[in-house]
């Protein structure tokens, strides 16, 4: 006997989850079966009314805000779910009427008919060093911006230093600095303490990062990756925990595509039209990626701190990482000798670095499956 599925489709807030249920065949209309409060205990309710009759329960979601909690729950209580990736999900063109019982009821039809594309959800662990990883990320912003305030202040009042800023000799410059007017004064003294601060906290999270590694599943991947030219320690572990486990793709054509770096394409006939880059997927590991591939627009060597990453590398991960800088290196150059913009090269080069990326990840096999 064939067994039958019920699809639920859940649309989720903070408080609050409306649901549709859509059952097996396709001729039925999904119906909207209600709003339940957004908790454990709701959702257990829920889930044990609707397998009542021994039927198994499909739910999904889009991902969201509110992460992966519901997921993680229905999980445990033993009922397929799917996390749904909102920028995927088929919309009319002509609809422009959007409420939760429409959005509940058309994730549950979109489900039963199989046209929801599902992202991959992180274990618990994963998800913690990702959140670490993200709240670096946003102490380097901070960083920035505090430092953007200062020079801004300092360039209105006409106190310019020539040389590169954030130097030992450039802080002794800021410490000279004086002001006619209190008030000034004490600004001046609040922006470098606002910088001084943002870089405390930088480096607090960066040694969080460091002292935690060792402990993820995804730490001998990381270490291999740093075997690449351009990749350090933040840099690696900001691309697994963005990403995850690189082997889970199939080839590195869909690891590019996934992180945005393939050309836009619209062809039609004999006409064949491409454009930037799609720039889908996580923004912060294609950032991470495109910073990394500057570094081979410099001839091919092995630098002092590349030699420091590459001891205890299996050989086939040190041939690899050779191999890529020969190659990235000389495509650097031939791009920028074809009059390629410099950021459009490094895009390219960016998106090859990820290909060399998976052959690692393929050679270094993560402590156990994420």
């Amino acid at each position: 006997m064939k067994e039958t599925i019920t699809f639920v489709g859940l649309d989720v807030h903070k408080k609050s989850l409306s649901v549709a249920i859509a059952d097996g065949g396709l001729r039925e209309e999904a119906r909207y079966y209600g709003r339940i409060a957004n908790s454990e205990a709701a959702l257990s309710k829920l889930a044990a009314k609707l397998s009542e009759r021994g039927r198994r329960l499909r739910f999904c979601y889009e991902a969201g805000p509110c992460g992966y909690g519901i997921h993680r729950h229905l999980t445990r209580l033993g009922h397929d779910c799917a996390v749904v990736a909102p920028s995927l999900i088929p919309r009319r063109a002509g609809d422009r009427v959007k409420t939760d019982r429409r959005d509940c009821l058309s994730l549950a039809k979109l489900d039963r008919a199989g046209e929801l594309t599902a992202v991959w959800v992180p274990d618990a662990e994963h998800e913690a060093m990702r959140d670490l990883v993200r709240a670096r990320a946003v102490a380097v912003k901070a960083l920035r911006r505090a430092r953007q305030q200062l020079t801004g202040f300092l360039l209105r009042h006409g106190r310019v230093r020539g040389g590169k800023n954030w130097t030992l000799a450039h802080r002794r410059w800021l410490a000279t600095l004086r002001f006619e007017q209190p008030a000034q004064q004490v600004v001046l003294e609040d922006y470098i303490q606002a910088v001084e601060d943002a870089e405390a906290r930088r480096d607090r999270l960066t040694a969080q990062i460091e002292a935690l590694l060792a402990s993820w599943s995804m730490a001998p991947l990381a270490l291999a990756l740093q075997a690449l030219r351009g990749v350090a320690l933040v840099t690696a572990v900001t691309l697994l925990a963005e990403v995850g486990d690189l082997t889970r793709f199939d080839n590195p054509r869909q690891l590019m595509a996934h992180l945005g770096l393939v050309p836009r394409e619209d062809s039609s006939g004999d006409k064949t039209r491409r454009g930037g880059l799609t720039k889908a997927g996580n923004a912060e590991a294609r950032r991470v990626l495109v910073e990394a591939a500057w570094s081979y627009r410099l001839p091919a060597r092995v630098s002092r701190c590349l030699l420091d990453r590459l001891q205890g590398q299996p050989k086939a991960v040190r041939d690899i990482s050779w191999k890529a800088q020969v190659r990235l290196c000389a495509r650097y150059r031939r791009l920028r000798t074809q009059g390629k913009d410099a950021p459009v090269v490094t895009a390219a080069i960016a998106r090859e670095m990820l290909g060399f990326a998976w052959a690692i990840a393929r050679e270094v096999a993560p402590a156990r499956t994420v």
